[in-house]
C-alpha cells in the first residue's frame, strides 16, 4: 500500500460495467451462467459437458532480436528490436468439470466457418455426450453457418428459414434463441452483454500470456503454435484442476450494484 493515503496515481485498470436494459433477463442469463458453472461435474457425470469457450485473437509470433538473461542483481533486459512474424488466434474449451483445455484450435483467421470447424472437432472428441458451450456474444457465436450444423448434427428436421429474412436464420436473435434451446443435444449459453468476464476461460488466456506469451520470442507462427500446444500439454498434467465456482448469481448482482452506486470504473 501507498504510504500517503492508500493512493496510487501510477496505476489504472480498465473496468466496463454491464448496461442493463432489461434487469430481470439480465438475472435470468446471469443465473443460467453461475448455475453451470457450479454445477459442471455433476452434469459430466451426467453426461453433459460444459465447456467455456472463446478466442484468444492476435496472438503475435514475435522474435527478439537478443535478450540479456537475469542475474542475481539484473532483470532480465529483452532487446527492444524485433521482428514479426504474424499472428495466430487461439480458440480453446476449458472444460469446467476437469479443469482441462480440450480440443484447441489455432489459425490465423477466425470466421464464421473457422467456428464452425472448432465446434465440430470438439463434439467429435466425444460424440455420445451432450454439449454446453458457455461464449459470449460475438457474431460469430450465433452465425446462420452455426445453426444449420446444430441443426444438421442433431437431427432437428425443422425448416430454418433463410437469413435476414425469416425463420430461425432470420435475425441474431432468432439464431441465438435457437442454439440456447436447452432439448437441444449440442447447446450454447451466452453471457450477459459485457460481462465476458463470467467465461472461465479468460483466466486460463491471462495465465497464458504470463507464461508463454507476455516474455517470449518465436522464430515463426509453426513455432508459436508448438509453444503454446506444448505449453496446453503441460497445464493439463501439472496445473488442471476440477472447476469449483463458489459466487452465487446473487453475490455478483450484489457487489455489481456496489460497484455502480461507488461509481466505481
Amino acid at each position: 500500500m501507498a504510504k500517503k493515503g492508500g493512493l496510487q496515481p501510477h496505476r489504472s485498470r480498465y473496468w466496463l460495467n454491464p448496461v442493463i436494459d432489461d434487469e430481470q433477463a439480465f438475472i435470468e442469463s446471469l443465473g443460467v451462467v453461475v448455475n453451470l458453472n457450479r454445477t459442471a461435474g455433476e452434469l459430466a457425470a451426467e453426461g453433459t459437458r460444459v465447456v467455456s469457450c472463446d478466442e484468444k485473437t492476435g496472438m503475435q509470433a514475435i522474435e527478439r532480436l537478443g535478450t540479456t538473461p537475469m542475474t542475481a542483481h539484473h532483470p532480465e533486459r529483452p532487446e527492444s528490436w524485433y521482428t514479426r512474424h504474424g499472428t495466430l488466434c487461439l480458440t480453446a474449451n476449458l472444460d469446467l468439470a476437469s479443469g482441462q483445455v480440450i480440443s484447441p484450435t489455432l489459425a490465423e483467421t477466425r470466421g464464421n466457418e473457422d467456428f464452425v470447424g472448432h465446434i465440430k472437432n470438439t463434439v467429435a472428441t466425444d460424440p455420445k455426450a451432450s454439449w454446453i458451450f458457455v461464449v459470449d456474444n460475438l457474431n460469430t457465436h450465433c452465425s446462420a453457418e452455426l445453426v444449420e450444423w446444430v441443426s444438421a448434427t442433431c437431427g432437428l428436421d425443422e425448416d430454418l428459414g433463410k437469413k435476414g429474412q425469416k425463420g430461425t436464420l432470420k435475425s441474431r436473435a432468432s439464431r441465438s434463441k435457437f442454439l440456447s434451446e436447452p432439448e437441444h443435444a449440442i447447446r450454447f449459453v451466452y453471457t450477459p452483454k459485457h460481462c465476458s468476464w463470467l467465461n472461465e476461460v479468460e483466466r486460463w488466456f491471462s495465465k497464458l500470456a504470463r507464461s508463454v506469451l507476455r516474455r517470449g520470442s518465436f522464430k515463426s507462427k509453426d513455432d508459436l503454435r508448438n509453444r503454446v500446444l506444448a505449453y496446453i500439454t503441460y497445464y493439463n498434467i501439472v496445473d488442471a484442476k476440477p472447476h469449483k465456482w463458489k459466487a452465487t448469481a446473487a453475490s455478483i448482482l450484489a457487489k455489481m450494484r456496489i460497484a455502480t452506486s461507488e461509481g466505481v470504473n
